[in-house]
């Protein structure tokens, strides 16, 4: 009878076998300093290695958040809450935002969207310090909002102003926000783009748009972009994004913009729009007529700015035919296309100034010095 010889992978199992029951059974032959806690003599942490200084970058990086994050809010918004119950009307958060410190008053500025729709609002400062806060005016058509709270100036550093008119693309940008609820976070990229459109909850253009790869999340908004010297450059409000996250495009409201509104929001409690007194057709009656681009005028306010310097509607005849009016195709020789574009024109200067417009009626053109109005909405 011959005796079945081991395989070389029966030989491997075996041995596999007898070292684990070694090892279940105590095997202080192999290991003993595993079994009787006992290591190599005089075992210690690893010595740290010296670091060097930090790159010039991180440095910056550092200065900029430190400088900065003192000047930057967390909004929380509430809502009112009625007990199914008991009836009892009680405030519930309903969602949080960034926002900045203007001044030493207390004034704190966000987005529109941040506190649109909120029945009462909270700030929370750099030190974890909490505020009510009122509402002092928004500008729904550039997506802005002023709030105030009452908190010591000691605890008010207002951010330093930069401009954004002479931004170029590549230039080193940092955000600092709340994005997900989640306080003080500093993110850094670029100028990506200068000069983009975007839109702003009442569907009105924001134009000069700012477009950065700075991670801008959720949260984000109403929070500042800002610049290598720590200068507020834009107001972080929206993002590109399927997904609803980060996806390297932001867009910041441009802070030339911010300061020329935010300003008129604390003195006036809303944007008081420098006005003609019209009211233009729709692009309907533009196509129809063959008119040129421009705001063609179906309507100008008796009294107003736009009557007194001549300026004449669109209108029937008493035979049913439409009466030539007038177009208004340019403001200070700047081209206007459509109404807001000569909305935005007109944002940009006071009631009372004077301005150009070009005007177009029957294939001749005209120029019309206007006194700007105040508009009354």
């Amino acid at each position: 009878m011959s005796i079945a010889q081991p395989t070389p992978n029966r030989l491997r199992l075996l041995g596999a076998l007898t070292l684990g029951a070694a090892l279940l059974l105590g095997g202080a032959w192999l290991w003993p300093g595993l079994v009787q806690g006992k290591g190599a003599p005089g075992a210690q942490p690893r010595a740290v290695q010296a670091r060097g200084p930090l790159l010039a970058a991180e440095q910056t990086h550092i200065d900029v958040f430190r400088r900065s994050s003192p000047s930057v809010v967390h909004i929380t918004t509430l809502a009112l809450q009625r007990d199914m119950f008991s009836m009892n009307v009680t405030e519930v958060p309903r969602g949080t935002g960034s926002g900045f410190i203007w001044d030493e008053s207390g004034h704190i500025v966000t987005n529109f969207h941040v506190i649109q729709g909120a029945n009462a609002a909270k700030v929370t400062l750099a030190d974890q310090s909490s505020y009510d806060a009122e509402l002092v005016g928004a500008f729904e058509d550039r997506d802005l909002a002023v709030l105030r709270i009452k908190a010591p100036k000691d605890k008010l550093p207002p951010i330093p102003l930069g401009a954004s008119r002479d931004l170029q693309v590549g230039q080193q940008v940092y955000a600092i926000g709340n994005p997900f609820g989640l306080d003080q976070t500093l993110t850094t990229g670029i100028v990506s783009a200068l000069g983009r459109e975007i839109e702003s909850m009442n569907r009105r253009k924001i134009r000069g748009a700012i477009q950065t790869d700075a991670a801008i999340n959720p949260g984000n908004s109403g929070g500042p972009l800002l610049d290598s010297a720590g200068r507020l450059i834009g107001v972080n409000t929206s993002i590109y994004s399927p997904s609803g996250a980060s996806a390297g495009i932001g867009f910041a409201i441009p802070v030339d913009e911010v300061n020329r509104v935010v300003p008129r929001l604390i003195r006036d409690g809303r944007f008081i729009r420098p006005a003609l007194g019209v009211t233009a057709g729709p692009q309907q009656l533009q196509q129809a007529l063959r008119l040129p681009k421009g705001v063609a005028l179906v309507e100008v306010g008796a009294g107003s700015p736009a009557a007194k310097a001549g300026l004449q509607p669109f209108k029937r005849g008493r035979d049913g035919r439409v009466v030539n009016g007038d177009v208004i195709t340019a403001v200070n020789g700047q081209t206007v296309e459509d109404m807001d574009d000569m909305l935005a024109q007109l944002e940009a200067r006071q009631i009372g100034d004077q301005v150009t417009l070009t005007i177009w009626n029957s294939g001749k053109t005209r120029q019309v010095s206007v006194e700007l109005g105040r508009s009354s909405n």
